[in-house]
């Protein structure tokens, strides 16, 4: 198989967001750039599945965003002195709106590469040593090799599939094809009460679907502080979402176009019959085939790539970066972020390592859930003297001016220094709030600094100034 003559800098498997932020940083950079990705078919062959929609982050958004607003129409306008008649739901437009806002931001990735001439491949890509890349296509009339000097291996990760739950797009879904269901089901079971799960159900949620969510975990969001994670449960059930702890799923049936979903629990063995189920049992790194046997690639137990804190493997000059590494938490602004710090390393510039401890994560549920730092248990189980303060949206005046007063701000500081260890949020807008924690954070800013900065009123980042102030008058 003959060499290609062409040479690149670098070449970057993927176009998710760590592809892409790494693609346009080294291009910046005056680096020659070849990405490769296997896009699906159903996309066009002039388009990338970019940063947002090989996540589902924003798709997931988008859906919230316009069952928001149905619901606030059903359930909470006639408060406002508002009224309506006759509302009804289309829901095939509103997922074709969604695709729309998916398929502009699609384009503004293609244009960025146009812009920054960094070539682009529609094929599948096989990493054969340290600087040579296989590529597959249907427009080759043989496969084709590439070499660089340096490799960025980005392939994201995908969703984790049960043997007790096939997914058949029709019934069953994968927490991705699920963003797709064009109607609206009665009755929705989703397996997994985690981040995806809990943003899915609380999306059909709105759309007038009873929701059920079977989690084989027996406490509730355990990745968050404890006291958020009980505000949250207490608010989401409120809501109408049912959650099921402790229940393993045994098997799923078709019957008479129902799904039959047989699970166990402390109490036994139970059934429920749903008109639709979604599989939200969390994700696994794409690397198989990533890499030729030859290769030596070397992988973990679980399957994620081996990387040393600059993020190369046992390769020389071979990147891996992203959902395929078990550094820091799968997101997608986390991936961003490695794929500039690798860009700069490969052109040279070096940077301040990427601090994991001060990344934000969000769940986009409603109120959305965000959170940066230690949480209080972990601070307590290492013996850490603290201070924590707490303000409740109840006595926000962005949150009553908004009819949105569930929630809470908690702000952790050290009891000796004061400065801040941890900040959990579950609020309207968390998702916006949580940066400036996260930049005082990065500044290893005290609970006093936030507390004597003048916050704008009335405002949601109000509580957080407001959790400060009483950490400052915490004896």
């Amino acid at each position: 198989m003959p060499l290609s003559k062409d040479k690149y800098d670098v070449i970057i498997i993927g176009s998710g967001p760590a592809a892409c932020s790494s693609a346009i940083r080294c291009a910046q950079l005056d680096l020659k750039v070849l990405c490769v990705d296997n896009i699906p078919s159903k996309l066009s062959k002039k388009k990338l599945s970019g940063i947002i929609c090989t996540t589902g982050c924003l798709e997931t958004l988008i859906l919230l965003e316009s069952a928001k607003l149905y619901s606030s129409l059903v359930n909470d306008i006639n408060s406002h002195g508002i009224y309506v008649d006759n509302i009804s739901l289309d829901f095939s437009q509103t997922v074709k709106r969604k695709n729309i806002i998916v398929e502009q931001l699609n384009q503004n990735i293609v244009n960025d590469f146009r812009q920054n001439k960094i070539e682009f491949i529609n094929a599948k890509a096989k990493l054969l040593d340290e600087k040579i890349v296989q590529i597959e296509s249907i427009n080759f009339t043989s496969n084709k090799l590439v070499s660089a000097d340096n490799i960025i291996l980005a392939t994201e990760s995908s969703n984790i599939s049960l043997p007790c739950a096939t997914i058949d797009n029709e019934y069953i879904f994968d927490s991705s094809t699920a963003i797709n269901i064009t109607e609206v089901p009665n009755r929705l079971a989703i397996l997994g009460a985690g981040v995806v799960g809990l943003e899915l159900g609380g999306i059909w949620n709105r759309f007038g679907s009873e929701i059920i969510l079977l989690d084989a975990q027996e406490s509730f969001l355990s990745v968050t502080d404890n006291q958020i994670s009980r505000e949250a449960y207490k608010i989401l059930t409120e809501q109408g979402l049912e959650l099921r702890l402790g229940a393993r799923v045994i098997s799923t049936k078709i019957q008479n176009k129902r799904v039959l979903v047989e699970y166990q629990d402390a109490e036994g063995n139970h059934a429920i019959r749903v008109d639709k189920l979604i599989v939200a049992s969390g994700r696994k790194p794409n690397s198989e085939g990533l890499a030729a046997p030859e290769a030596n690639l070397m992988l973990d137990e679980n399957s994620f790539v081996h990387v040393n804190e600059n993020y190369r493997t046992n390769l020389p000059n071979v990147y891996a970066i992203g959902d395929l590494t078990m550094l820091g938490p799968m997101l997608p602004h986390k991936a961003m972020a490695e794929g500039v710090f690798v860009a700069e390393q490969i052109a040279g510039i070096h940077t301040s390592p990427i601090n994991y401890n001060n990344i934000p994560n969000v769940i986009f549920t409603e109120p959305q859930i965000a959170w940066v730092g230690q949480t209080e248990q972990a601070l307590k189980s290492k013996g850490l003297p603290i201070k924590v303060g707490v303000s409740p949206l109840s006595i926000n005046p962005q949150s009553k001016s908004s009819s949105n007063i569930t929630g809470i701000v908690k702000v952790i500081a050290c009891a000796k220094t004061d400065v801040i260890l941890g900040v959990h949020i579950i609020s309207p807008h968390a998702s916006e709030m949580i940066s400036e924690a996260v930049l005082a954070m990065e500044f290893s800013a005290s609970s006093e600094d936030i507390s004597k900065t003048i916050h704008s009123h009335p405002s949601y980042s109000e509580a957080i100034r407001k959790a400060c102030h009483i950490i400052k008058n915490v004896d």
